[in-house]
């Protein structure tokens, strides 16, 4: 058994009418309730990147940690932010500054090479916000990467048996939202132990708007 697609649609549509206009485009959130599972066993915690078969018009802010060729091609393909080796080292030094950086994006990617600098650098920051960048080959294109990473989301459980994210948003198609809400359920589903019997409930929401039960 699973969330019915259909229902799941009907509900993100009802979550757009049961919203007031804003000034600004609403995200639309899914709220996915855990049950039965102890968080404080590590194997139990959930830190996932999730790609949506549906770009969302917010995309995820990208940065790259790169040097050299590589840099130049992730500032080619828009990276939201290049940090070269020693702008890394400089955020080592710079807390507040690297908390800054963590905060305002949602993927790190870091030249494979680069990774223990990072660690030793701002791994302290990142971590704990289990943003830890994605290793990437020396030889690798960044462009394709960073495309895909655009298109991700992270599905993370904290102190509490919740998971939310933003699936889309209030000017798109309610069947291509709901496809993204399917993606990020099914991926719950293979990392729970007892897949979707360890979900308890589904709602969906806008950024303002009241919570719309989708299941049970």
């Amino acid at each position: 058994m699973s969330v019915d697609e259909k229902k799941l649609a009907e509900a993100i549509e009802n979550a757009k009418k049961s919203s007031k206009k804003r000034r600004f485009v609403q995200s639309i959130d899914l709220i996915v309730n855990l049950k039965d599972i102890d968080l404080r066993r590590p194997e139990n915690r959930i830190n996932e990147l999730v790609e949506l078969p549906n770009p969302v018009n917010k995309p995820t802010k990208v940065c790259v940690i790169a040097s050299g060729a590589m840099a130049l091609d992730a500032k080619k393909a828009n990276a939201d932010l290049v940090l070269s080796p020693e702008e890394l080292e400089a955020l080592g030094q710079d807390r507040k500054k690297a908390k800054k950086i963590a905060k305002e994006h949602d993927v790190f990617l870091a030249e494979a090479s680069l990774m223990p600098l990072v660690g030793r650098s701002i791994g302290a920051v990142l971590g704990p916000r289990g943003k830890m960048p994605v290793p990437v080959p020396p030889n690798a294109s960044i462009q394709p990467v960073i495309e895909k990473h655009r298109r991700v989301v992270r599905i993370r459980t904290r102190d509490q048996p919740v998971v939310q994210c933003r699936v889309g948003t209030e000017d798109m198609d309610s069947i291509k939202v709901a496809e993204n809400a399917m993606a990020v359920i099914s991926r719950l589903e293979e990392k729970l132990e007892k897949g979707f019997k360890n979900i308890a409930s589904v709602y969906v929401k806008t950024t303002m708007g009241p919570a719309i039960k989708v299941f049970p």
